[in-house]
């Protein structure tokens, strides 16, 4: 049987499924004072993806797609890290007590992955799976000017990742031929992150999960991003019209 064809029982029209994991800056405030004097690091892109949640919303309402999203502080836990990796934890929430870790990896790691993987699975019953994980990065990363304006950030891999994300850039580039749409740039889809674990809990059959990131200065521009967010939003639904 070809692995890249969905289980008998699914349809072919994938199920999409949004989430938004750098969505705030929030600190609680039991952790405060341990950030103290970062209080306008968390406001740049270090504390969380600039424009991310927005749009994230608005393309789970135009696709009338779950969303799942956190608006605490990727610098109090990461929850795009694995429970391994060193950057789970920043600077500042590294000199948690280990009992304050622990609450944070509990109550807030795992339970908002959990909560993802569950919806997937609950779909996957019938549907493939394609979900979009939203994101976004600083346009200047050590004083380097990015040339990407939105990546795509997927397995080479897994062919149904391919095919969905192949689709989706012919529509970007349609909808804005004046902007550069990479594959698996600023970041490779194979780096550690939600989606990479995902894969080994769903076969390339039946999930593909893929990360959107924009640069931040098509988002957080007043005078220009209302306007990319509709032409976007416009590309997307195209997206799923055609899968």
């Amino acid at each position: 049987m070809d692995s890249n064809l969905p289980p008998a029982s699914a349809t072919f029209t994938p199920a999409l499924i949004i989430s938004c994991e750098h969505g705030g800056n929030e600190i609680p405030e039991e952790f405060r004072s341990h950030f103290s004097g970062a209080e306008e690091i968390l406001e740049t892109h270090r504390g969380l993806d600039l424009g991310a949640l927005d749009i994230a919303k608005k393309i789970a309402r135009a696709l009338q797609a779950p969303i799942h999203f956190s608006t605490t502080s990727r610098l109090l836990i990461d929850l795009n890290r694995s429970p391994d990796h060193p950057d789970l934890f920043s600077q500042w929430s590294r000199r948690l007590t280990e009992p304050q870790k622990a609450k944070l990896i509990t109550q807030n790691y795992a339970n908002y992955r959990q909560k993802i993987e569950t919806s997937i699975r609950e779909r996957t019953i019938l549907k493939r799976v394609i979900h979009l994980s939203i994101h976004s990065f600083t346009p200047v990363w050590n004083s380097v000017q990015r040339s990407t304006d939105i990546g795509l950030l997927f397995d080479p891999d897994r062919q149904f990742e391919v095919d969905a994300c192949a689709l989706w850039k012919k529509l970007i580039i349609a909808e804005f031929p004046e902007l550069t749409v990479d594959d698996n740039r600023p970041y490779l889809g194979t780096d550690d992150g939600l989606t990479t674990y995902l894969r080994t809990q769903f076969s390339n059959s039946i999930y593909a999960g893929i990360e959107l990131e924009i640069n931040q200065k098509l988002l957080c521009v007043p005078a220009d991003s209302q306007e990319f967010r509709r032409r976007f939003i416009r590309a997307t639904l195209a997206f799923q019209r055609q899968l």
